[in-house]
């Protein structure tokens, strides 16, 4: 699969890319970020993928979170998708910050006009992973997901239901219960149509109770996020997953909010979170033991 470089800048001993290709699951051309630590110039090292939340690029995780210091610490390499396609020529793609562009909601469309473009589930599980393989020194027998908001949802979705290719997920302020969020009932109703019965299988809050997780699941919350109480529902997710026994660590912030603000000041824990799936028996590069 060809990809075309954008850029390329080093970083903490390894380098940040940004990188094009053409996608035959969304049928544009897409874009993405990696980070590869110093360990990738030896060995094949784990991918840890990150999905960015509503009107974000591939560029605002790689520029805001300071994640590459701990991915250098534990020699894992960080994938970032773009949120959506672009361009596709769609009419109304572009009219609301909150769906269609930069709001792909990590889903498979089923509804015209958006099918035809808007395959975001099959871009990040199938098409990107095989991307990252024949481009990257990348071991894709250890693969962690993690995300924000939108990208939360996405990433709890992807896990659990592609629990042989992900070892771990986590999530900072998750859209946890879709179908009962404006923002989750908008890009559903467009993008899968009136039938709620498809949406079950994107609605994490759903769906854990359906399939569980192999794994500890951490979330982060701020306490002062202005989307708590309407949009993200993380308690409607903890209850179902008391329901099922899921191990979950849900973390009140206090004095939190939705911003890269509060993702950086939790990011050491996330990546220490999938590091410990991931490792096994994988050298910590000691230049940076923090």
């Amino acid at each position: 699969m060809s990809i075309d470089l954008i850029s390329k800048y080093k970083c903490f001993n390894g380098q940040v890319g940004f990188y094009s290709h053409f996608s035959s699951s969304c049928n544009v051309q897409m874009r993405f970020a990696v980070y590869e630590p110093s360990q990738a110039s030896y060995e094949p090292v784990p991918v840890l993928y990150f999905l960015s939340g509503l009107t974000c690029t591939e560029e605002n995780f790689m520029v805001k979170a300071g994640a590459q210091r701990f991915a250098a610490k534990y020699g894992l390499m960080l994938v970032v998708p773009d949120t959506s396609p672009r361009n596709t020529g769609i009419v109304g793609e572009d009219d609301e910050w909150d769906f269609g562009t930069g709001a792909g909601f990590y889903v498979d469309a089923t509804a015209q006009p958006w099918a035809s473009h808007y395959q975001m589930y099959s871009y990040v599980v199938h098409e990107l992973p095989a991307a990252i393989a024949e481009n990257f020194p990348a071991n894709l027998d250890r693969q962690g997901i993690f995300g924000h908001s939108m990208g939360g949802h996405g990433a709890l979705i992807c896990a659990m239901r592609n629990q042989e290719q992900y070892k771990s997920v986590s999530a900072f302020a998750p859209i946890a219960a879709p179908m009962r969020s404006s923002w989750g009932q908008k890009a559903f109703s467009r993008y899968l149509g009136a039938d709620q019965e498809s949406w079950r299988a994107y609605d994490a809050s759903e769906l854990i109770k359906q399939v569980g997780y192999h794994s500890p699941i951490l979330i982060d919350q701020g306490t002062t996020d202005k989307f708590l109480a309407e949009q993200l529902f993380v308690e409607v997710f903890e209850q179902a997953c008391q329901e099922v026994n899921q191990p979950l660590n849900l973390r009140y912030q206090e004095g939190y909010d939705h911003s890269y603000y509060f993702i950086s000041s939790f990011i050491e824990d996330h990546i220490r979170h999938h590091a410990i799936a991931l490792l096994q028996s994988t050298p910590v590069d000691s230049n940076y033991q923090l």
